[in-house]
């Protein structure tokens, strides 16, 4: 037997697919996937989960914010096997019994939505900011959902369906 020539042995040796167990919308999953499998691609693309939104792809538009455990993150940033045993929450698993989360059903009543592709993700860190328990005012609330941008300009209307789901407005 001869040894491997120098283009097998250049050839690239493919990592075996980790297997890892995460709580998502209330229900267990044991999944395989690649080391290198985002949160985010992870959701959308082997779970059927397209509410969560890619939008930047690189942590700066805020499109693909779910929640991990209760606080916000990027799920474009994460990777997925980092977060084994982890509980997430994306837009899909906000509403319960049939009834819209109180967050969703603020954006539809002050209209803080147009085109609507960053909405998933305005609405999941706006969960998790309610939860943080750190914006009382509006200016604080617009300063700590900073990190999530509407190319739309809906933020009035953004802000006003926070506030209502806070129990501060109408």
């Amino acid at each position: 037997m001869s040894p491997p020539s120098s283009r097998e042995a250049a050839a690239p040796v493919k990592p075996a697919p980790l297997s890892l167990t995460l709580r998502i919308n209330g229900d267990s999953r044991t999944l395989s996937v690649a080391p290198w499998t985002t949160l985010l691609d992870l959701l959308r693309d082997h779970l059927d989960l397209t509410g969560t939104k890619k939008g930047c792809d690189h942590g700066q538009c805020g499109a693909c914010t779910v929640l991990i455990d209760g606080r916000r993150v990027l799920s474009c940033l994460t990777l997925a096997v980092m977060r084994d045993g982890a509980e997430i929450t994306t837009i899909e698993g906000l509403a319960r019994g049939g009834e819209l989360h109180p967050l969703q059903q603020a954006f539809i009543d002050h209209d803080a939505f147009q085109c609507g592709y960053c909405t998933p993700g305005q609405i999941c860190s706006a969960a998790g900011l309610i939860a943080e328990g750190r914006a009382t005012t509006r200016e604080e609330i617009r300063e700590l959902m900073s990190g999530n941008i509407c190319r739309c300009g809906a933020y009035p209307n953004i802000v006003g369906a926070i506030e209502q789901a806070m129990g501060g407005g109408r």
